[in-house]
């Protein structure tokens, strides 16, 4: 079963993303470490990436379909994956799917994280991140028991660029412009169930679960 997991930053995608790999035993498909693993491999793709990362531009969606392709490829993404965060554009959701079913295989349904922007800006603007382990808390719901040192390990926690004021509403605005058109895309050609993702975790994994067999 190929599962696309979508939503705006700060939806929750990675929080959810574990309950739809455990349920249907698929891997978790991650652009962003699957351009990571070819930037240090040095793959042709990997390479041709770069190219284009490293005079500013855009890398092209082929391309970046082609990149993920090769993790599809693999013996255990046969059954099917879960695309977190892809695709990013209309452009990409119709070369994955002509891929897909090239290869007998298709989206079966889109799990739409639907949350507020304003709530979405009060997740990210509120996190603070570890500069040392990478533990993660938020100012109002899981500050660390010292202010501003990491209850882990003791190193500085601080607001990451991302999650600066601006940086979110920006953020929110690129994703109205270039990826929310994915979702029209895909209530025309497959399943799409909308989760309501402002309400607590477990529920929203219950709601997501029930969603992969509904």
């Amino acid at each position: 079963m190929d599962v696309i997991l979508f939503g705006p930053p700060g939806a929750g995608k990675g929080t959810q993303a574990s309950a739809v790999c455990e349920t249907l035993s698929v891997p978790h498909v991650s652009t962003g470490d699957i351009f990571r693993r070819h930037l240090r491999e040095g793959t042709e793709l990997g390479l041709l990436a770069k190219s284009f990362m490293s005079r500013g531009e855009l890398v092209p969606d082929e391309t970046v379909v082609e990149i993920v392709a090769t993790r599809l490829s693999e013996d255990d993404a046969n059954c099917g994956v879960l695309f977190d965060g892809f695709p990013r554009t209309v452009n990409q959701a119709v070369l994955l799917d002509g891929w897909l079913r090239g290869h007998a295989r298709k989206v079966d349904v889109v799990v739409n994280l639907v949350v507020p922007d304003e709530v979405v800006h009060a997740r990210l603007s509120g996190r603070r991140s570890c500069l040392s382990c990478g533990a993660t808390y938020h100012i109002a719901h899981k500050p660390p028991a010292v202010e501003k040192v990491c209850d882990r390990c003791g190193a500085d926690v601080v607001q990451r660029d991302d999650d600066q004021d601006e940086t979110v509403w920006r953020r929110l605005e690129t994703y109205h412009a270039q990826t929310a058109p994915v979702l029209e895309w895909a209530r025309a050609n497959t399943r799409v169930v909308d989760v309501d993702a402002n309400q607590g975790i477990a529920d929203v994994r219950a709601a997501v679960v029930a969603a992969l067999s509904a």
